[in-house]
């Protein structure tokens, strides 16, 4: 049984929103090239391909915050399309209600693990939605 891991990420080079599936660390470095700053998604994505998980690489603008590149990846992930079996959807820098919200259909659909760090887990605990200016005083 192959464990696939569907892995959003930032990296210096390659197609955006577009599915990468990855096979090697050699081919990782090759087609992604280094991670961008403060970006997670490459070194998640060496830690899958070191314990042997199959890797998909959605590149996206910038982690956590390119709303539409998630959503695009997220509608994908929903697609009839879709023929591999998903085993996990990592998420790293991502706390945004919008994206973690609808990566539960995802996940549910897939019947799989969804993966954030702990910064992110608190981020989206603790959102607090903007107030509506009509509180009582």
């Amino acid at each position: 049984m192959h464990h696939t891991v569907f892995l959003f990420g930032e990296a210096e080079r390659g197609d955006f929103c577009t599915p990468l599936i990855c096979h090697s660390l050699a081919q990782l470095a090759d087609t992604l090239g280094n991670p961008p700053g403060e970006s997670k998604g490459i070194s998640y994505a060496v830690q899958t391909l070191m314990y042997d998980r199959e890797l998909i690489f959605f590149r996206v603008k910038e982690e956590g915050f390119s709303v539409q590149d998630y959503m695009k990846g997220l509608k994908l992930l929903l697609g009839r399309n879709t023929t591999f079996s998903l085993s996990a959807l990592c998420m790293p820098g991502v706390g945004d209600t919008t994206i973690i919200d609808a990566s539960q259909a995802v996940c549910t659909l897939h019947k799989s693990f969804l993966i954030i760090d702990e910064k992110d887990l608190y981020d989206y605990l603790t959102f607090q939605p903007p107030s509506s200016g009509h509180e009582a005083l």
